[in-house]
């Protein structure tokens, strides 16, 4: 499962080298939503494709869209919460929102 500290702490830790650029803090936000598993399956959300959008604004604010693997998923109401932490904690996020989408089923658009 998730260990969000530990994840905060090495996406802390990492130093880019000046100001972010959109397409280096997409990555690192990928790359922390990638640490966080399904429960009842080992693969993690990005690549079960439960993330379908990623959008950073010029204030790198990110939003993501996201579904679970179904709508009475048990983890429904914790699951957005962890996504959204684990992306705030990337270095160079000003802030996130979360969004718990259903359509389209089963497409990534990131």
């Amino acid at each position: 499962m998730f260990k969000l500290a530990k994840l905060a702490k090495r996406k802390k830790d990492k130093v880019l080298s000046g100001p972010p650029d959109k397409a280096s803090l997409k990555e690192a936000v990928i790359d922390a939503i990638k640490e966080i598993y399904d429960p009842e399956i080992p693969v993690n959300l990005y690549d079960l494709g439960l993330i379908y959008t990623i959008d950073i604004n010029d204030d790198f604010f990110v939003t993501v869209d996201m579904t679970l693997t179904a709508p009475a998923c048990p983890v429904a109401e914790i699951m957005p919460g962890q996504v959204e932490s684990a992306v705030k904690s990337v270095t160079g996020v000003s802030d996130a929102r979360v969004n718990l989408v259903w359509d389209p089923p089963g497409r990534r658009k990131t």
